[in-house]
């Protein structure tokens, strides 16, 4: 059966919307090789000229598939599948993580969620992933376990857009680490120690932008040792990719790095003295986005 021939009365499709991006609609009489009759979810009715293939609507996935766990599950995968799967996941069920294969898929709520206590990591440990409901601690388990079983490295890579909650997880996942490659004291002592370089990080790498208050512009790959007997040693940064054009420049309602407004706050103190610091407004390089 070729894609054509699923447009038939009665189909459900995806069509695009100004407001909402996408919006459901239905199929009210079998498509003609020319036009597609169609009737949203208002009960209005449109007609979709289509030349190509490409101008035919995405199709929407049967009701049963919806809220899956994994987006690899859905019979049709594509942008509105994905965003209505994940809507539908994080509005009406509570669960901000979702499996896209061995990807896992975060949307940040915006505030503390109570999953990520030592019970929970211990409900982790030693799962293969995907038989417990998505979380950060199964990719986690998933690539401490590799590297216990292949005595190899293994990376994970934290990725998204200003405000996605990169950093968060990044600290979720070291706290794994931290948790189940610890032995004795040394799992506080070692999630201290990273944790505690978060804010010197944060000071002279975040910034204000239009999204995020307290957006990381710059990119890090942290290296954790553990020992042959897959107890964690230590860890180092080994990479800091730093935005630095914001150092002389911040577009209007932006700002530059912390740290400037810090020092610029803390003039006064003694050890400042010889840095000839003034009001952060003074300074052509912390005033231009026009943002106290």
């Amino acid at each position: 059966m070729s894609t054509k021939e699923l447009y038939t009365k009665g189909a459900r499709v995806w069509i695009k919307d100004p407001e909402t991006v996408w919006k459901p609609a239905t199929v009210t009489s079998d498509f003609d090789g020319k036009s597609l009759p169609l009737e949203d979810a208002d009960g209005g009715a449109l007609t979709i000229t289509v030349k190509e293939d490409k101008d035919l609507p995405p199709l929407r996935n049967p009701d049963i598939l919806i809220g899956e766990n994994d987006l690899t599950s859905l019979s049709y995968l594509h942008e509105p599948a994905v965003l209505h799967n994940l809507e539908v996941r994080f509005v009406d069920r509570n669960e901000i993580y979702t499996y896209c294969g061995i990807v896992l898929v975060a949307i940040n709520p915006y505030f503390e969620l109570q999953i990520y206590n030592n019970d929970t990591i211990m409900a982790y440990r030693g799962q293969n992933m995907g038989d417990l409901d998505p979380h950060i601690y199964a990719v986690s388990e998933e690539a401490f376990k590799l590297m216990e079983r292949d005595n190899t490295n293994q990376s994970i890579i934290v990725s998204g857009e200003s405000g996605a909650g990169k950093t968060v997880s990044a600290k979720y996942s070291m706290r794994y680490f931290a948790s189940v490659g610890g032995a004795g004291d040394t799992e506080s002592q070692v999630e201290r120690r990273v944790m505690a370089s978060s804010p010197i990080m944060e000071a002279i790498g975040n910034a204000k932008t239009t999204r995020n208050d307290n957006s990381s512009r710059f990119g890090k790959y942290i290296e954790i040792d553990f020992s042959k007997t897959f107890h964690i040693i230590g860890a180092s940064m080994r990479t800091y990719l730093l935005e630095k054009s914001r150092v002389v420049f911040q577009a209007s309602e932006e700002r530059n790095y912390h740290i400037f407004y810090q020092m610029c706050a803390a003039k006064e103190r003694e050890e400042l003295q010889g840095l000839q610091l003034a009001e952060a407004d003074d300074f052509i390089y912390t005033n231009q986005g026009k943002n106290p």
